[in-house]
């Protein structure tokens, strides 16, 4: 992406079946069968094993710390194993080599003598150590959905993300005095107590707005006013002010919604001649927004940059917003208006999509409709969008 402006301002596995209306489980049992062939890690294993994890104060802070910290840098509330593993403690996004706290008794070593522990019975198979280094180099995490408002004493219900959208689950019960009881878990009971979501990581591949910001100083803190430096006064700058979600795109143990905003335009277009015309070539702006589910209605500033340079040849912009599920890469192919010798021409544009996406919106923006709605709140689908052109 290129800018030319100055920020300001402050800115595993599910049991077989559910009965309908049973909330009653067997005791968990002493053993549970682990298993390390080809290095595949199970959701619903890793969340048995936290739970046999003699949990103390210590551990469910450096959970919450690393959490909050990945929060902190535009991204879930979530601890990835990788982090717990390599740097205790440790949010996505963060240069392991900063951290500067330190765990007497850091989680990944409770979770080794556990591994240990498990493989050395006769009904496990495979190395622990080699579990455990499957388990470190995987997607896996923990999801803790307000870890902020952690009491500091209270010790987590661990469960795990049963998939095919389910919004329940059965979950393990951390007591004091090191017993574990089987309960039922939904959304509701994060709000009202500890919950760890031992679910895989989907957004740490990518680079957050917030460290965007972090890393070009003309990209300001959100919010505030931008000034625009170029003295071409035929250049207009368009900034998306506010993202608000209304609704949530996946089940609950998924965490929040990452939601890939991409712009397809041609900056600076002031071509004169048809040698000129064939110079231009799109470019595609392209970030995400994490929307945590707390953040849902919640109107987020951003004050992101989504054409640099809108010059009054640049007819309309192909504008898609998805929330991203992975799946195969395709392409959206799309278009850009341009005026040339008082005609219009589209432009091709190939904007990135997957084919488990959840379209958001998609579809041309036009200048007059962005400058007739500019500064105004505006719903695109299921979000409200505050585009302003300046």
């Amino acid at each position: 992406m290129k800018y030319g402006f100055l920020f300001g301002g402050a800115v595993g596995v599910l049991f077989a079946a559910l009965l309908a209306g049973c909330d009653k489980f067997e005791d968990l049992p002493n053993e549970v069968e682990v298993e390390a062939d080809n290095g595949f890690i199970t959701l619903e294993e890793v969340a048995q094993l936290l739970s046999t994890v003699p949990l103390g104060r210590d551990q469910v802070a450096e959970v919450q710390e690393g959490s909050t910290a990945s929060a902190g840098n535009g991204y879930d509330e979530e601890y990835r194993m990788r982090d717990l593993f390599s740097a205790p403690g440790t949010g996505v996004g963060a240069d392991p080599s900063t951290k500067a706290s330190a765990y007497s008794r850091p989680l990944r070593e409770l979770l080794r003598e556990a591994a240990e522990a498990r493989f050395a019975t006769k009904s496990a198979t495979g190395d622990a150590s080699a579990w455990l280094d499957s388990l470190a180099a995987s997607d896996v995490q923990i999801y803790w959905p307000g870890a902020e408002n952690w009491d500091g004493s209270q010790l987590p219900v661990i469960t795990y993300d049963p998939g095919d959208g389910a919004e329940r689950n059965e979950g393990y019960e951390l007591l004091p005095d090191g017993s574990v009881k089987k309960l039922m878990v939904d959304e509701q009971m994060s709000l009202e107590r500890p919950l760890w979501v031992v679910n895989r990581n989907s957004d740490a591949d990518y680079k957050s707005l917030e460290l965007q910001r972090r890393e070009d100083p003309n990209w300001g803190n959100g919010g505030g006013d931008i000034l625009v430096t170029k003295a071409d006064e035929e250049l207009q700058t368009l900034v998306l002010r506010s993202f608000k979600a209304h609704r949530q795109y996946d089940s609950w143990f998924s965490g929040g919604s990452e939601i890939m905003v991409r712009l397809g335009s041609v900056e600076h277009f002031k071509a004169t001649t048809e040698a000129e015309m064939r110079q231009y070539v799109p470019s595609i702006t392209d970030f995400m927004i994490v929307v945590r589910r707390s953040q849902v209605g919640e109107t987020l500033p951003f004050n992101a940059v989504l054409v640099s340079e809108w010059s009054r040849q640049l007819i309309s912009v192909a504008f898609c917003m998805t929330e991203d599920d992975g799946g195969t890469q395709s392409q959206w192919a799309a278009s850009a208006t341009v005026k040339y010798n008082s005609k219009s021409y589209g432009i091709d544009v190939q904007i990135p999509i997957n084919s488990r996406d959840d379209i958001v919106w998609r579809g041309a923006l036009s200048h007059d409709y962005i400058q007739k709605y500019s500064g105004q709140s505006v719903r695109f689908g299921d979000v409200e969008l505050v585009l302003e052109l300046i």
